[in-house]
């Protein structure tokens, strides 16, 4: 059976796709690492970043000997894969991203990791911390000042910036029309910048992975791999 990796974003979960995963589960082998700092998983002591991200990525698919992959990536998750792709795109059959921010800049990166505030999020928006303490531990305001750092550093030094034009593997790259962090028009432009590609855009989707409409996701997908879900 074909392998289908699931990536979740900066502050994810792979719980966030139990449902995805039920109704794919059985077209694929369904994968959902986690990366490093979240979930039960300790915090790297050198930080983490894009390429640190890349790294797991790349180390997962060696390890499981995974070959011919599909890979969907949510938000951060589909920076990453598509991070993997421009350096080792032999592995890979196609890349899926929902909702991922290409349009990093120092501005952007600094108006968004001030955002990460763990003691704003605390009372500001009680659930939110709750919610971010049950799948990350304790650790989850490090991981709220780890994963702004990583922004910054997205904002530094794009690791995309240049290199989408050597992706040539099948690529969707998909967003929706609410999304508050990701603009259409980035959406775009990275479409038109990959040699093959296709652009799709969720109507009344906001950025968070459980705001998104599974049905809605699935046809999307099933057109994009060909599947008759």
């Amino acid at each position: 059976m074909r392998d289908l990796i699931l990536l979740h974003g900066a502050l994810g979960h792979s719980q966030n796709f139990e449902s995805l995963a039920d109704k794919l589960a059985s077209y694929f082998t369904i994968h959902t690492p986690l990366f490093s700092g979240h979930g039960s998983s300790d915090l790297p002591e050198n930080g983490i970043s894009i390429q640190k991200y890349t790294q797991e990525l790349k180390e997962f698919i060696e390890k499981n000997n995974l070959h011919d992959v599909y890979i969907f990536g949510h938000s951060m998750g589909g920076y990453v894969a598509l991070c993997y792709a421009a350096e080792h795109p032999e592995r890979l059959n196609s890349v899926m991203t929902l909702g991922t921010k290409f349009n990093w800049t120092e501005e952007q990166a600094l108006k968004e990791s001030k955002m990460l505030n763990p003691e704003t999020i605390a009372e500001k928006v009680p659930k939110y911390a709750s919610l971010l303490e049950a799948q990350h531990g304790k650790k989850w305001r490090q991981l709220l000042h780890s994963v702004a750092g990583l922004m910054v550093s997205l904002g530094t030094n794009p690791p995309l910036k240049d290199n989408l034009s050597t992706i040539h593997i099948p690529v969707q790259i998909m967003v929706g029309d609410q999304d508050n962090m990701v603009t259409l028009e980035e959406s775009i432009d990275v479409y038109k910048s990959l040699p093959n590609a296709r652009l799709a855009v969720l109507p009344n989707t906001k950025h968070p992975m459980d705001k998104v409409r599974t049905g809605l996701l699935l046809d999307l997908m099933k057109d994009f791999l060909n599947l008759s879900l």
